[in-house]
Protein backbone atom coordinates (compact mmCIF):
# COMPACT_ATOMS: atom_id res chain seq x y z
CA UNK A 1 0.00 0.00 0.00
CA UNK A 2 0.99 3.22 -0.95
CA UNK A 3 1.06 6.42 1.52
CA UNK A 4 1.27 9.71 0.19
CA UNK A 5 3.22 12.37 1.79
CA UNK A 6 2.85 15.90 1.16
CA UNK A 7 4.21 19.31 2.26
CA UNK A 8 1.67 22.02 3.73
CA UNK A 9 2.90 24.98 2.83
CA UNK A 10 3.84 26.25 -0.74
CA UNK A 11 2.39 22.66 -1.55
CA UNK A 12 -0.97 23.03 -0.32
CA UNK A 13 -1.57 27.06 1.27
CA UNK A 14 0.47 29.83 1.06
CA UNK A 15 3.24 30.76 3.64
CA UNK A 16 1.96 31.33 6.56
CA UNK A 17 5.12 33.25 7.93
CA UNK A 18 4.89 35.21 4.44
CA UNK A 19 1.29 36.41 4.85
CA UNK A 20 2.24 37.21 8.21
CA UNK A 21 5.05 39.44 7.19
CA UNK A 22 3.33 41.06 4.49
CA UNK A 23 -0.12 41.95 7.36
CA UNK A 24 2.34 42.98 9.99
CA UNK A 25 4.76 44.53 8.02
CA UNK A 26 8.03 43.03 8.65
CA UNK A 27 9.92 42.09 5.63
CA UNK A 28 12.32 39.73 7.36
CA UNK A 29 9.73 37.37 8.45
CA UNK A 30 9.75 36.33 4.76
CA UNK A 31 12.53 33.89 4.96
CA UNK A 32 10.96 30.35 5.00
CA UNK A 33 12.40 26.50 5.09
CA UNK A 34 13.14 27.40 0.81
CA UNK A 35 15.78 30.39 2.08
CA UNK A 36 17.07 29.03 5.13
CA UNK A 37 18.14 25.21 5.27
CA UNK A 38 18.40 25.28 9.04
CA UNK A 39 15.00 25.53 10.64
CA UNK A 40 15.89 25.52 14.12
CA UNK A 41 17.94 28.83 13.23
CA UNK A 42 15.24 30.11 11.25
CA UNK A 43 12.47 29.79 14.36
CA UNK A 44 14.77 31.37 16.45
CA UNK A 45 15.18 33.95 14.29
CA UNK A 46 11.24 34.18 14.12
CA UNK A 47 10.43 33.83 17.47
CA UNK A 48 13.60 37.25 18.46
CA UNK A 49 11.79 39.30 15.67
CA UNK A 50 8.36 38.60 17.09
CA UNK A 51 9.13 39.23 20.74
CA UNK A 52 11.04 42.51 19.38
CA UNK A 53 7.65 43.77 17.98
CA UNK A 54 5.08 42.61 20.79
CA UNK A 55 3.67 40.20 18.65
CA UNK A 56 2.11 36.46 19.45
CA UNK A 57 -0.04 33.78 18.51
CA UNK A 58 -3.37 35.89 18.30
CA UNK A 59 -2.18 38.20 15.57
CA UNK A 60 -0.41 35.28 13.57
CA UNK A 61 -3.84 33.64 14.11
CA UNK A 62 -5.83 36.60 12.51
CA UNK A 63 -3.98 36.32 9.96
CA UNK A 64 -4.44 32.70 9.04
CA UNK A 65 -7.82 32.93 9.65
CA UNK A 66 -7.78 34.96 6.47
CA UNK A 67 -5.60 32.61 4.37
CA UNK A 68 -7.27 29.71 1.84
CA UNK A 69 -5.76 26.92 0.68
CA UNK A 70 -4.33 27.18 -3.10
CA UNK A 71 -7.00 27.22 -6.10
CA UNK A 72 -7.43 23.75 -6.46
CA UNK A 73 -5.61 22.23 -3.64
CA UNK A 74 -8.72 20.97 -1.96
CA UNK A 75 -9.62 19.48 -5.11
CA UNK A 76 -6.54 17.63 -5.70
CA UNK A 77 -6.38 16.41 -2.23
CA UNK A 78 -9.58 15.23 -2.68
CA UNK A 79 -9.11 13.19 -5.93
CA UNK A 80 -5.98 12.02 -4.13
CA UNK A 81 -7.47 10.86 -1.18
CA UNK A 82 -9.82 8.71 -2.69
CA UNK A 83 -6.81 6.57 -4.44
CA UNK A 84 -4.54 6.33 -1.88
CA UNK A 85 -4.23 7.67 2.05
CA UNK A 86 -2.59 10.78 2.21
CA UNK A 87 -0.86 12.45 5.14
CA UNK A 88 0.59 15.92 5.40
CA UNK A 89 3.89 16.41 7.01
CA UNK A 90 4.61 19.54 8.19
CA UNK A 91 7.26 21.67 10.17
CA UNK A 92 4.83 24.21 11.01
CA UNK A 93 2.35 23.43 14.39
CA UNK A 94 -0.72 22.67 15.75
CA UNK A 95 -2.08 25.91 16.58
CA UNK A 96 -1.36 27.24 12.83
CA UNK A 97 -2.52 24.16 10.82
CA UNK A 98 -6.17 23.56 12.36
CA UNK A 99 -7.80 26.23 10.75
CA UNK A 100 -6.60 25.03 7.65
CA UNK A 101 -6.94 21.68 7.62
CA UNK A 102 -10.80 22.41 7.92
CA UNK A 103 -10.71 24.26 4.45
CA UNK A 104 -9.03 21.25 3.26
CA UNK A 105 -11.56 18.58 4.95
CA UNK A 106 -9.25 17.59 7.58
CA UNK A 107 -7.02 15.56 6.26
CA UNK A 108 -4.34 14.03 8.51
CA UNK A 109 -1.46 16.42 9.79
CA UNK A 110 1.75 15.76 11.32
CA UNK A 111 3.87 18.74 12.53
CA UNK A 112 4.79 20.42 15.58
CA UNK A 113 3.29 22.39 18.45
CA UNK A 114 4.37 25.84 19.89
CA UNK A 115 4.91 26.48 23.21
CA UNK A 116 2.63 29.43 24.60
CA UNK A 117 2.67 31.77 27.60
CA UNK A 118 -0.42 32.46 29.08
CA UNK A 119 -0.50 36.36 27.23
CA UNK A 120 -0.10 34.62 23.83
CA UNK A 121 3.49 34.98 23.88
CA UNK A 122 5.39 32.23 21.96
CA UNK A 123 7.90 31.21 23.81
CA UNK A 124 9.37 28.18 21.98
CA UNK A 125 8.34 25.29 20.11
CA UNK A 126 8.25 21.44 20.50
CA UNK A 127 9.27 19.53 17.21
CA UNK A 128 7.67 15.91 16.82
CA UNK A 129 10.44 14.31 16.35
CA UNK A 130 14.40 15.14 14.93
CA UNK A 131 14.32 15.48 11.16
CA UNK A 132 10.58 15.06 11.24
CA UNK A 133 9.75 14.40 7.36
CA UNK A 134 12.16 11.90 7.01
CA UNK A 135 12.01 10.57 10.17
CA UNK A 136 7.91 9.52 9.61
CA UNK A 137 8.64 9.08 6.19
CA UNK A 138 11.00 5.96 7.57
CA UNK A 139 8.44 4.89 9.92
CA UNK A 140 5.66 4.49 7.62
CA UNK A 141 8.07 2.16 5.57
CA UNK A 142 9.00 -0.03 8.51
CA UNK A 143 5.02 -0.68 9.20
CA UNK A 144 5.14 -2.28 5.05
CA UNK A 145 4.08 1.15 3.51
CA UNK A 146 5.72 2.59 0.48
CA UNK A 147 5.58 6.60 0.65
CA UNK A 148 5.52 8.70 -2.44
CA UNK A 149 6.48 12.43 -1.69
CA UNK A 150 5.93 16.31 -2.68
CA UNK A 151 7.40 19.32 -1.15
CA UNK A 152 8.71 22.71 -2.53
CA UNK A 153 11.65 23.18 -0.01
CA UNK A 154 14.93 22.14 1.46
CA UNK A 155 13.17 20.71 4.35
CA UNK A 156 10.93 18.33 2.00
CA UNK A 157 14.52 17.23 0.39
CA UNK A 158 15.10 14.05 2.58
CA UNK A 159 11.40 12.51 2.69
CA UNK A 160 11.56 13.31 -0.99
CA UNK A 161 14.58 11.06 -1.34
CA UNK A 162 13.48 8.25 1.08
CA UNK A 163 10.36 8.03 -0.59
CA UNK A 164 10.32 5.23 -3.77
CA UNK A 165 9.44 8.32 -5.69
CA UNK A 166 9.58 11.54 -4.87
CA UNK A 167 8.62 15.10 -6.38
CA UNK A 168 9.34 19.18 -6.34
CA UNK A 169 6.21 20.83 -6.33
CA UNK A 170 6.08 25.06 -6.80
CA UNK A 171 9.72 24.64 -5.67
CA UNK A 172 12.58 27.85 -6.24
CA UNK A 173 15.06 27.96 -9.56
CA UNK A 174 17.77 27.05 -6.70
CA UNK A 175 16.55 23.52 -4.96
CA UNK A 176 15.46 22.63 -9.14
CA UNK A 177 19.37 23.61 -10.32
CA UNK A 178 20.58 21.66 -6.97
CA UNK A 179 18.66 19.03 -7.22
CA UNK A 180 18.04 18.37 -11.42
CA UNK A 181 17.48 14.62 -10.98
CA UNK A 182 13.90 15.72 -9.17
CA UNK A 183 11.32 15.97 -11.54
CA UNK A 184 9.17 19.10 -10.56
CA UNK A 185 6.08 20.46 -11.64
CA UNK A 186 4.09 23.63 -11.16
CA UNK A 187 0.75 22.47 -11.34
CA UNK A 188 -1.57 20.00 -9.55
CA UNK A 189 -2.64 18.23 -12.47
CA UNK A 190 1.24 16.96 -13.60
CA UNK A 191 1.56 16.20 -9.58
CA UNK A 192 -1.46 13.94 -9.73
CA UNK A 193 -0.72 12.19 -12.86
CA UNK A 194 3.30 11.45 -11.71
CA UNK A 195 1.85 9.98 -8.31
CA UNK A 196 -0.78 7.90 -9.71
CA UNK A 197 1.85 6.41 -11.97
CA UNK A 198 3.38 5.32 -8.64
CA UNK A 199 0.41 4.13 -7.10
Amino acid sequence: MVVTCLDLEGVLVPEIWIAFSEAAGIPELKKTTRDEPDYDKLMKFRLEILKEHGLGLNEIRDVIAKIDPMEGAKEFLDELRSLCQVVIISDTFAQFAAPLMKKLGMPTIFCNELVVGENGEITGYKMRCEKSKVTTVKALQSCGFETVAAGDSYNDLGMIRESKAGFLFRSTDKIKADNPDLQAFETYDELLAAIKAEL
